[in-house]
């Protein structure tokens, strides 16, 4: 149509395409961490004016923010576990696909790469990863 060579007219569409990827990423990423830092804003602020004041409301706010530290630890460790299952199932699979897809050469063997570090990380969460 216009006298462009396809091979041409693919790498600018991908140029494009990437450019305006990277660009959403970007904002997306900036807004979120904005809105982040005002919510971590304003509940410190609160707690800080819980604390400030006097009476029972100081002991609950110490008490809600251990309990706080308490439960990012959890979720944490959750993370690892979860994380390494997902790796290992990752190094399992490619091991399954490329032993069905090269008959040749024993290639299935790379799976083994994922497959141990879901091992590793899996097992740090239940081992060596700071308990309650």
């Amino acid at each position: 149509m216009f006298g462009m060579n396809p091979g041409v007219a693919v790498f600018l569409f991908l140029a494009i395409a990437s450019i305006a990827l990277f660009s959403f990423l970007a904002v997306a990423t900036w807004t979120g961490t904005r809105s982040n830092e005002r919510e971590v804003y304003y509940k410190n602020e609160t707690i800080k004016k819980i604390v400030d004041s006097p009476g029972p409301g100081a002991d609950a706010a110490l008490a809600y923010l251990r309990e706080q530290h308490r439960q990012a630890e959890i979720n944490k460790r959750e993370g690892l576990r979860l994380g390494g299952l997902i790796t290992a199932a990752v190094g399992l699979g490619v091991m399954i696909f490329l032993r069905a897809m090269v008959h040749a050469a024993p290639v299935y063997v790379a799976g083994i790469i994922p497959l141990l570090i879901g091992i590793a990380l899996f097992g740090y969460a239940f081992t060596i990863a700071p308990q309650e």
